[in-house]
Order: C-alpha cells, then structure tokens, then sequence
C-alpha cells in the first residue's frame, strides 16, 4: 500500500456545531456566505411568515400543524462572483429529513417561485441533499436537482426547512467547476458586512487569526462555547489567535472615541480523520457490479461513519480534488485496477486524510454454455446435459455427486452443477441448474383449409401443445402453423419439434367437394363430384352407401356422380366416399383430413 504527503486545498466548506450559532429564520435577515458557510446547531421556528400565509412555494407546502410553509427553518443569502457550473451540499444526520428551496432573486419581497427545490422524504436516509451531484457517490440520491449555470452578479436566497423537532443541524459545502476556474471570486464577498468577517471553519492544525484592526481603538474579547459569553483575559489587541482556544462564537468589542463596535463571527475547528490501510481484493465477475463501502470498515478503522465522508476515486488526482467519485456498485472488468480513498470530515470536507490506495483484481467467473432446458424423448432411455466442450480449468460438482461436465439423466428434474474456476486465486464459481423434461414425439393431428379456392389457407394442427415449427413443401420453415396462397392438389406438410424430439410428416391433398347435391335437372348441383382432382396423380373416388356397397367409381377424366346406380335414382340419404391418389413417394395413398361423408337431396 502506499499514501500520500500532499497539500490540499478545499474551495468552500462547512461544519456543525453545538452552540448557537449565526443564523436567521427570515429572508430578510438571511445569513450571507461567501468563502465560509454558518455553523447551525438545533433549529426552531421559523420567525415571521415570508410567503405572506401562502400554502405553497414550489414543492413546498405549508405544515398541517403550524399552517406555515417554514418549519424550523433558515436563510442564507449568496451572490455569484464568475460564470460556471454552481452546486450545493446540505450534509446532515441520516436520520433526519431536511428540505429546501432556493430563489433567483435580489428582493426578499419578491422570491417568486423557486428554480431548485426538493419535498422528498429521507425514506432512504441519506446524508446528503443538494443540487448537483452527492459527494457519497449515490448516484440514486432522488434529494437532488440538477446544477446551476450560473452568471456574475446573481443574487440567490436559500432556504432549508424541517417539518420536524428531530434536527441536530446541518452544514453547507458548495460544489461545481466555477470553484475550479474561480477558486478566489466564485462568490462575491462584497454582501459580507461585518468587521470580523464571515464564518471560520477550519482543521485543528491550521493557524486563525480574528483581525479587528481599528483606527485609534482599544479592544475586548470575548467567547461563547455554549455558556454564553466569557471575556478571554489578557486579550486586549486588534488581532486574535483563534487556534488555541478553539470552536465558538467569539465576539469583539472595539472602543474608539467616537463609538464602540461589536463584531460577532463563529469559528469552528473540525478534527482531522484517518485513512486507514485497505488490504487488496478479488472480485468474480459474475456479481457484475463490486460494492466499494464493503471496504468502509476498513477505511475508517473504528471511527464513526457518522462523522466522515468516505470517497473512492479511479486517479490520485482526482481523490485529492474530491471529483469524480465513483458510484457505490461499481462495474468491475476483468484484471487489476487501483482505486483510490480517502476520508473526509462530513461537515467539512476540508479535513481530509492523505489517500490511500488498493487494488481490485476481477477473476473470470465460469461462463456456461449449455441449455437450461432439455428435453428426455419419449422412447429414449437418458440424455446428456451439461458442457459438451469443458474447459479445463473449471471443476464441475453435481447435485448426483457425480463430477464430470457432462452426465447422463434418464428421469424428468431439475439438476444443479456448480463450476469453479480452478485457475482464480478466489476460485470464482457459479451455480447453473438444468430443467429435464419428458416430451412426447409430436403428430399431426389434422389439417384444416377453407373452401377450395384457387388461393387457399392450410392450418396445421399437432396433436400436443409443444415449440413447433412448421413447414409446406420446400418451404422455409416457420413458427406460425398456417400457410396462405397454397395451390389446389398434392402438398406435403411438416412438423418439427423445436426440443429435438422429432418430425411428422404427411401428406395431404388440398381438394373440395359439395356436403349436398340435389339431382333433380334443376341446372344446380346435379351431380356430385371433387373439386380440384384433376390436380392429382391417378386419383380414384370410390363412392358408397351405409352398408359399403360401392355405388360408383370417379377417376380424373370420368364423370360426376349422377345420384343413380345402374340407371336407378338413389333415395335422399347420406353418402360416404373415399378418395385415394399416388403420392409424391409413387404409393398409392388414401387422402387424410378430408371429410368421407355427404348428402344427397330430392
């Protein structure tokens, strides 16, 4: 493992703080941040109404308890010195729910309705909200809008709100690339108007100093740690050292003949965290995403994860410039890769530990090839599943016991092989199981067509449920059971059974006859006779009654049939018949999925 001596540099930050601490329930009284954000502990109230008893501003809608749109709520004014990207953090507990709007505007008067605004409950317990991107990585954060582009001279007002009693304060860290190209004017410090100042957060080992320099005046210092206000004795110059008596309020007051000013700027120091050493790791490629904070312990190293920002970075400049931190789950190739962490102060990422870094080594998870679903034919004694062509670096365990790639199953089931990669340091595995299923060899079970026509339908019917597909003749075949446009006479059709458990084949012929016939000379169904067999090769249609008498035979150039047998008119009755034809194969064949029966009328 190897860290890093560095110096860095934080563009704006902020931190919590028990004791009251600068801040405003009202717009018109809204906190200005500039380089330094307040400090804010325990929020209450919400001061005057500044929507003028309106039930909603934006996404925000007044409390059912308090009939007001503010709620333990506070403002803070910011104006844009440089053009660029802008963005914001609110960090906070996890376990609590925080709000904000925020407003274009120079007029507390006049706040219109908010460009950036976020109502959603913190049902997820985030730490974060914002406008931007979260600094945690959680690219899921739905308590987020997107950047600001923004323009020199803007004025914007920012509230935050809590519907609740349950808040322990929150801190504001700006974000953006305007801090990149304008790390010293990103924001203009002109609306600051106090002689100390704006806020001061800083690390433990940095060096504050609080100048009150005044022409001809005298000076007092004083500081609140949350008791209220003590005189520090013995401190009676313009300038302060801040850093050995650490986080507070701390106010002046400056004497001068002709007035005495008093100036009141918080100061907080936060403790500098520790990165801690983060052992390498392995990861098999088949999880598809490798979930960075399952090295946060590690990083941390017992301190609280309340209280840091963990970040993991793909570059060593981007960890010490806190960009691009990479997402939670991340897409892990095969190989080694080096990442980079770092812990960062939550309420002031200015505290940062130098990184660390580790690598992630992805290892070939088995990739399988063979079928989930195999099918045991009817009449066949086993089948073999598994990988036909197995790599010898994997292992194989069945749910038999046995261990080779492939084995042999004669009973319908679902069977389980786990393959390992033998050849991975985390000898990566995977679990595959393979459905067994007992088919039937498919028939064709009739053949339907319309009315004899020179373009006819076919639909072909399998005796089973199956995944079939289908063919006419020499044509290609399809998924769909129906053809369309099939010429009168001889056809072959055909069925295939998609899980290998064979074809049927037949014959057909594509033919028409009446169901009735009326022999009475009227010109109008006088005979009898099929349709389209003159299409056919040697066709034979023997004709007979109920007691399978033969009453006439029809060959291809013979005549209808008459209704009369030896001259002698046959009574109105029902008629059988069968027609036979010599088939592709040169066989004599009796004709399938034809009717055999019709109707003589008089």
């Amino acid at each position: 493992m190897k860290w890093y001596r560095i110096i860095f540099y934080v563009l704006l930050f902020s931190s919590f703080y028990t004791v009251s601490a600068q801040t405003s329930a009202d717009c018109t009284a809204a906190i200005p941040i500039c380089s330094n954000t307040p400090v804010n502990g325990v929020i209450n109230g919400f001061g005057a109404d500044d929507f003028n008893g309106a039930n909603n501003t934006g996404c925000l809608e007044s409390n059912n308890n308090s009939g007001a749109i503010e709620s333990n709520s506070a403002w803070y004014h910011f104006k844009t010195g440089a053009s660029g990207e802008l963005g914001f953090n609110i960090s906070f507990n996890a376990s609590e729910d925080w709000d904000f709007a925020l407003y274009k505007t120079n007029d507390c008067s006049n706040l219109g309705d908010p460009i950036r605004c976020n109502f959603f409950d913190n049902a997820e317990e985030v730490s974060y909200a914002g406008v931007g991107e979260d600094p945690s990585g959680n690219i899921e954060n739905f308590q987020y809008e997107e950047w600001l582009q923004v323009e020199p001279g803007e004025d914007y007002y920012l509230l935050i709100n809590n519907f609740s009693n349950n808040n322990t304060g929150f801190s504001i860290q700006f974000s953006g690339n305007i801090f990149v190209t304008n790390p010293s004017d990103a924001l203009d410090c002109s609306i600051i108007n106090n002689l100390l100042g704006a806020p001061i957060i800083a690390c433990v080992n940095e060096n504050i100093d609080l100048d009150a320099t005044t022409t001809n005046a005298t000076y007092e210092w004083f500081l609140n740690t949350g008791n209220g206000f003590g005189r520090i004795i013995g401190e009676t110059n313009a300038l302060l050292n801040a850093s050995m008596l650490g986080s507070g309020i701390y106010r002046v007051r400056v004497s001068t003949p002709g007035e005495t000013i008093i100036s009141d700027v918080q100061v907080v120091f936060s403790d500098l965290p520790l990165t801690y050493e983060v052992a390498n790791d392995f990861f098999c490629t088949a999880d598809v995403t490798y979930d960075l904070y399952q090295k946060n312990n590690e990083v941390l190293g017992g301190q609280s994860p309340d209280n840091f920002l963990i970040g993991y970075y793909a570059s060593l400049v981007d960890a010490i410039n806190q960009t691009n931190p990479l997402p939670r789950y991340y897409e892990k190739s095969l190989g080694e890769e080096t990442f980079y962490v770092t812990v960062a102060s939550k309420d002031n990422p200015k505290c940062i530990d130098t990184p660390w870094d580790f690598t992630i080594t992805g290892e070939q998870t088995p990739e399988l090839n063979f079928e989930e679903e195999v099918f045991l034919c009817e009449g066949a004694t086993a089948v073999v599943i598994g990988e036909q062509i197995p790599n010898i670096n994997y292992s194989y365990e069945w749910s038999t016991g046995e261990t080779t790639p492939t084995i042999n199953v004669d009973e319908a089931g679902v069977y389980t092989v786990t393959v390992t990669n033998t050849a991975s340091i985390n000898r990566c595995s995977v679990d595959k199981e393979v459905a067994v299923y007992i088919s039937t060899t498919p028939k064709i079970k009739e053949v339907l067509f319309n009315e004899i026509q020179t373009n006819n339908t076919v639909t072909i019917v399998a005796d089973l449920e199956g995944n079939y597909e289908y063919r006419l003749d020499d044509s290609d075949y399809q998924k769909s059971n129906v053809f369309t446009n099939v010429l009168p006479g001889m056809h072959r059709v055909e069925l295939i059974d998609l899980n290998g458990c064979g074809t049927s084949v037949e014959s057909i012929v594509v033919v028409g006859f009446l169901n009735f016939f009326t022999p009475n000379s009227d010109g109008s169904n006088d005979t009898w006779n099929i349709i389209g067999i003159r299409e056919l090769d040697n066709p034979e249609v023997v004709i007979y009654d109920a007691f399978g008498k033969i009453l006439k035979r029809i060959y291809k150039d013979s005549s209808p049939w008459d209704g009369t047998y030896n001259g002698v008119p046959m009574p109105s009755s029902d008629y059988w018949f069968k027609l036979s034809y010599v088939d592709f194969d040169g066989q004599r064949t009796v004709a399938k999925f034809l009717g055999n029966h019709f109707t003589l009328k008089r």
